[in-house]
């Protein structure tokens, strides 16, 4: 919990505000410190349960007849006149008209007699007139140096029960500034649950506890979740070229996964990746995250919208929110020209793309968790200047056409991954025929070739792959005046994602 999470939730009961909603499932370390403070301060302190009812702390008196939530209600509407009273698991309760009722009563009442009401629980929803007489309270996350005390107090724990007071975990560096760093974004309890389990387990953090960590946090999602999480990422030995991309990123690597405070303000925000359809912006985008070893979220606003006015708008907070909650991660957004298009004054959709546009916006430039964008685009025509602003992305790489030399490396990483020997092949008389591909469409060429092969019958050689070739017309050629149009303007606007010059 962040240093002021216990002050914030004290002002907010000293500043007379007669309903508190507690939102957390953390309630057996909040009722902890309520405790402590209440028992400190000689403060009247009572908790609902449905199992136990309503009770006075801290000698656990029961108070009788209280067990149903409205009795309990009446108890203190009549019976108590001041207090804090915690109420536990409400939301299946606050349906009751005579409930709503009595909550009100209480709270109206307040300045004749100042008692709280606490209600826990994760996403409780009050009516709207019981709302606008409350405040929502969250608790704050650990930060950096909690979550690495956290990690210390169960090691040390570890170590004295299995007395080995004086030594030390056996775990390697990387994997445990990776553990350490994929438990942001977590509530206390959870950290402190899973740096226990990993300890225990086996006496070291591997990289199976942080795929753990990143399974427990994709799964705190939820079913509903709205972006997707790729477990399986990919890395740059298997992308061909793009070597200007890929210095770039390593450059920023430390700014994104270190846990150096210092860092925090300058971290890297994200990229806009523009380019030739095929050019490899997506398998870049998925390189990022498996480079970097951390999580990748999809984010698809074909999903998100819905035809409820003000709908579409909350999908995207509550998306922006769930990658947040994985931070950190990569989020990418692919063609995110078509969620975000921009059409003048916004009549096409009834405005719904400019309000999208506007909270993306407004996240991409205030966001503080370790969230790294990366957005592909087609059609430059359609982005919005606004969202090419530096300060919300931190450079537009633009993804061309292949040169020979990256056909050639294309060509060898295809054939490795299906466990061909690229040596056997004429792969500089393959790059030279495939002028204009792009690496989708070369892939394309290795498994029409491996298919052709086998359907005759005959051993796979370099004319297989050249007769594929010779059979294909490249985007480059079908759709040159839209190609050749976005590489013009690309050029003088947009960083290259290769440093080499182009054929």
């Amino acid at each position: 919990m962040e240093p002021d999470s216990n002050d914030t939730l004290l002002a907010l009961i000293r500043s007379r505000i007669a309903i508190i909603q507690v939102d957390t499932h953390e309630e057996t370390r909040i009722l902890a410190f309520l405790k402590e403070e209440t028992a400190q301060n000689n403060a009247p302190l009572f908790i609902w349960t449905i199992t136990d009812g309503l009770r006075k702390y801290p000698d656990q008196t029961p108070i009788p007849q209280t067990i149903e939530f409205q009795d309990a209600l009446k108890n203190i509407n009549t019976e108590q006149s001041v207090g804090l009273f915690v109420m536990l698991d409400i939301k299946p309760h606050l349906e009751s008209p005579v409930a709503q009722r009595l909550i009100k009563e209480i709270a109206e009442n307040y300045a004749a007699k100042p008692r709280t009401l606490l209600f826990f629980g994760r996403g409780v929803q009050l009516p709207d007139d019981i709302s606008r007489l409350s405040a929502r309270f969250v608790p704050g996350l650990p930060d950096h140096d909690r979550i690495h005390d956290i990690y210390v107090e169960e090691a040390y724990r570890w170590l004295t029960e299995s007395r080995k007071k004086h030594g030390r975990l056996e775990t390697p560096h990387e994997a445990e500034n990776m553990f350490l760093l994929n438990l942001s974004g977590l509530a206390e309890e959870d950290v402190r649950r899973l740096a226990s389990n990993a300890i225990r387990d086996d006496g070291r953090i591997s990289e199976e506890d942080v795929k753990n960590v990143l399974k427990f946090k994709h799964q705190a999602l939820g079913k509903d979740g709205l972006i997707e999480f790729y477990p399986d990422t990919s890395n740059f030995g298997d992308v061909g070229g793009l070597d200007g991309l890929k210095a770039w990123l390593e450059v920023r690597r430390a700014g994104f996964v270190s846990t150096d405070d210092a860092l925090d303000a300058d971290q890297p925000k994200g990229v806009l990746l523009l380019g030739v359809q095929g050019s490899g912006k997506s398998l870049a985008a998925r390189a990022v995250a498996g480079t970097w070893h951390v999580p990748l979220m999809r984010l698809d606003f074909g999903a998100l919208y819905n035809k409820y006015i003000g709908e579409s708008e909350r999908n995207v907070r509550d998306a922006l929110s769930q990658a947040e909650a994985m931070a950190p991660c990569v989020l990418w957004i692919d063609e995110i020209e078509k969620g975000l298009a921009s059409d003048g004054n916004g009549s096409a959709d009834g405005g719904v793309s400019r309000r999208l546009l506007g909270t993306v916006l407004t996240w991409m430039a205030e966001h503080t968790a370790r969230v790294f964008l990366v957005a592909t685009a087609n059609d430059v025509s359609q982005l919005p200047p606004e969202l090419m602003r530096k300060g919300r992305i931190d450079e537009i790489f633009f993804l061309d056409l292949p040169s020979k030399q990256t056909r050639e490396d294309i060509f060898r990483i295809h054939l490795k991954k299906r466990a061909l020997e690229p040596d056997k092949f004429d792969l500089a008389e393959l790059a030279n025929l495939s002028f204009g591909f792009s690496g989708a469409e070369i892939e394309q060429v290795v498994i029409s070739g491996i298919y052709a092969a086998r359907a005759l019958g005959k051993p796979l050689h370099t004319g297989a792959f050249a007769q594929e070739i010779s059979k294909t017309k490249p985007l480059s050629v079908v759709m040159s005046e839209k190609v050749t149009a976005l590489r013009k303007w690309a050029e003088g606007r947009t960083v290259s994602a290769s440093t080499g010059a182009r054929d």
